[in-house]
Formats: C-alpha cells, structure tokens, sequence
C-alpha cells in the first residue's frame, strides 16, 4: 500500500491513506536523517498519551510532523499532492530495541575478551589479520559496528634453540596477541536515540486526523491475520490437517469457517454494543475478576460460560433437567449479544414433563 503509485491513485480517487513507509520509500538513513533535522529545527515532539483500562494514563508514542509535495505521473495525468509525513517513535518498540543493543554489544564484549584465551582444541590465532578478522566477523555478527572499541597488543618472544648435530644455533620467535575491548558510550548513546522511529504517511487533513489519532487508528485497525491465526491455531485448530477423504477435507474447512465467522460475529457485536453504551465488562480475567474492558476477545467471552452444565435425570416416568444459574457477567453477556436469559432458562423448561 506504501508504493507511491498506490498512494497517488487512492488520492485521485478521493479516498485517503494512513500506512507505514518501508524501506524502499523511507531508508533508514534517510529516517534519521530527517528526525536529526526536526531536532535540530526545535519542532515540536509531540506525545501521544493512552489510559489504560485501570485508569493509568501513559506515553505510548511521540513524533515530529512534516509535510512533502508530490507530483506523480498516474494514467497520462498529473496528480499533485500534499502529503504529511509523521515521524513516530514507539516507546514500547524503543525499550525492547534497546534493551537488544545492550544485550548485543555486552555479549560481542564478552566473546571478543575471551577472543585470545587458550583453551583445549581451540586453534590459536597466529597473525594479526586473522585476530582483526576474526574481531570484525563478531562485530557483525552482533550488529555492534562502531560501538566497540578493540585494542590489540602484539608482543614477540625469541627463544634460543639448540644446536644439534647437522643445525647451527638459532633463534624462534613466537608472537603472541592481547586484545582489549571498551564500549564506545557516546556511539552507543547515539544509537539508542536512533531506535524505535518509523515514517507514516497520510494524506487526511490535520484538522481532521491529527498525529495522536493517526497512531491510535493505525495500532487500533482491523487485522485480518488475526482470524487466520484463530483458523490455524487455537481454537479452531485447521493446521495440521489430517483427513483421509477429499470431502472429510472440505467439509472440515467449511465448518471451521463458519466457527471462525461465528467467533468474529460474536466479538464484533460485543464491542460495539459496550462502545455505545460506554460501558467496560468486567471479570473475563482469571486472577484479576476487577479488571475491566471494553474490547474483549470471543475467546474470553466464551469462557465465561465454561461452568454452565446441564443436568438430565431420567427414570422410567420422567426426565428431569437443571441448568447452572447464570451469573451476572452471564447475564450482561448475553444482553449484549441481544438474546434473552429466558432463552437460556427454556433448556429447564420441561423438567417434569413425562417421557
């Protein structure tokens, strides 16, 4: 959807697009590039700012705001339009990127000291391109290029060697090499500041979508994958498949694909209803009956309904039947959904009819 030409038909239709720049339209030198500039322009960073289903309000994002004209050629026309790029930064994706530096750059530290230690069936390195290559090789191993200062020490020892009947006296010399590693604070500073940052493009107006609500629509939208997980993993469980007749095999995945409608019908009719009467569900979670929230899965909202049993007693002149009572995260479940208790309460209707 980032390519250009997509781009600027969706804006020649009328339409408009909220989608991240890969790393063909935006490489990353040229991100940093462009986020060095808005800093140093002192433009504004602003945060985007979520609370969360306890009441806690947090930073979730912050970015730079800026604007770039196009003009592209699509079916023999012109199109000229303004696009907003927004310069965004993560704060979660920031934290875990960081963290994996820091863990990169002190494990390339630590295999790099013990480069040179002598240890049984460890070939030893005799010349000092092998040890500057073989530095070089665990530095791009662990992505840790200019962050790591490595010294190396060559020290040379000669040895008299005795004559012996046939060979004169003589001298060998053996070289042997230290090295010394240290991190390189302002390079992995610098880097730590680089993480995190993605480019977005739009062409909605601002007025209209401003920076905090493209971020909070693009991290809210429909994800289709997510049904396709639900098909093939729990709790549908389409892969791996395992039948012995074509027809078993269609039939399995026709019947898996209206669950997987049902499970989607199911979850979307629930959400809309508690958006619109601004309500939160409360006790999905087990261990925590006093979290609440207003996008619950299916999965969880059938799960609420685990201890529900129907008990059947029969004798020779009667069938007796007696369900669970619901409770009252039953009951609003249900509510939401559009359906009665009392159609629950129907499967005990009968108990004492005679068979």
């Amino acid at each position: 959807m980032a390519a250009q030409q997509t781009r600027a038909t969706i804006q020649a239709q009328g339409d408009y697009y909220l989608c991240p720049l890969s790393a063909v339209q935006m490489p990353p030198a040229q991100l940093q590039q462009e986020v060095a500039a808005q800093r140093e322009q002192g433009a504004r960073l602003v945060q985007v700012k979520r609370t969360d289903e306890e009441g806690k309000t947090t930073c979730i994002a912050q970015g730079y705001e800026s604007e770039e004209r196009f003009r592209v050629q699509l079916d023999g026309q012109t199109q000229t339009w303004t696009e907003r790029r927004l310069l965004i930064q993560s704060v979660a994706a920031t934290q875990a990127a960081q963290a994996s530096l820091q863990s990169r750059v002190q494990q390339a530290q630590q295999v790099i000291d013990e480069l040179m230690v002598r240890r049984q069936g460890k070939p030893r390195l005799q010349t000092r391109s092998a040890v500057e290559e073989a530095i070089n090789e665990i530095l791009t191993r662990f992505r840790c290029e200019g962050l790591l200062r490595v010294q190396i020490q060559e020290y040379t020892q000669e040895h008299p060697v005795r004559a012996y009947p046939g060979r004169l006296t003589g001298v060998r010399r053996t070289v042997t090499f230290t090295v010394a590693c240290s991190r390189e604070e302002e390079a992995i500073a610098q880097a730590m500041g680089q993480l995190g940052w993605r480019a977005y493009a739009t062409n909605h107006p601002t007025e209209h979508l401003t920076l905090e609500q493209a971020v909070e629509a693009y991290r809210d939208e429909y994800l289709v994958e997510r049904n396709f997980s639900r098909l093939k993993g729990h709790p549908l469980s389409l892969a791996p498949l395992d039948v012995q007749r074509d027809d078993h095999r269609v039939g399995l995945v026709r019947l898996l694909t209206l669950a997987l409608r049902i499970l989607t019908l199911l979850e979307g009719v629930v959400r809309q209803r508690l958006r619109e009467q601004q309500e939160k569900l409360a006790g999905l979670f087990a261990g925590n009956p006093k979290r609440n929230t207003c996008q619950p899965t299916a999965e969880r909202l059938l799960e609420a309904f685990r201890e529900v049993t129907l008990t059947i007693v029969r004798t020779l002149h009667f069938a007796q039947r007696h369900v669970t009572s619901l409770s009252s995260l039953q009951q609003q479940i249900l509510t939401l959904l559009g359906f009665s208790p009392a159609l629950y309460l129907q499967l005990a209707d009968d108990s004492r009819k005679f068979a």
